[in-house]
């Protein structure tokens, strides 16, 4: 279910739990100007329409032992909607995919993979990327440096 088109005090809702989602009603509610139970109505809302989708915490994959990143592109034999839900299903199942799109162009999907290392990301492809039923065909490209990495949307102001 949508919202109706975000208004100014939803944006500001969500520009500041975009930056902190541990911070209080309290402390929310007095940041965008509301009364602590207005805020909380308005948190509710969002959380209820879908636009506040989940709360999540950011973990370091260098810290935690995932330091490698790989975009793959991949190609299936066919573009028919059984192939694409297979596809799909497999991919949800494959914890080291962090993203995968569908996309346009040369490619079917775009993923981004995290390994521990190159010999990880080596026994993911074969063990379990291409035993994916469909694949055709696998390009890798591995990131050598994060340059920008955000999460929070720009929410017009």
């Amino acid at each position: 279910m949508q919202k109706e088109p975000l208004d100014a005090m939803d944006r500001k809702i969500l520009r500041c739990l975009q930056q902190n989602a541990r911070l209080s009603n309290a402390d929310v509610a007095r940041e965008v100007g509301l009364s602590p139970s207005a805020c909380s109505r308005r948190v509710r809302d969002l959380e209820e329409t879908g636009v506040i989708q989940r709360y999540a915490m950011l973990v370091d994959p260098v810290a935690a032992g995932m330091p490698v990143s790989v975009f793959i592109s991949v190609a299936l034999d066919k573009q028919i909607e059984q192939d694409l839900d297979v596809f799909e299903k497999a991919i949800r199942e494959l914890p080291e995919v962090m993203e995968c799109y569908l996309m346009t162009g040369d490619s079917d999907y775009l993923l981004r993979v995290v390994a521990s290392d190159v010999s990880a990301f080596k026994q993911f492809l074969m063990d379990q990327l291409t035993r994916i039923p469909g694949v055709a065909n696998i390009r890798s490209s591995f990131a050598l440096n994060q340059v920008k990495y955000l999460t929070a949307l720009p929410l017009p102001e």
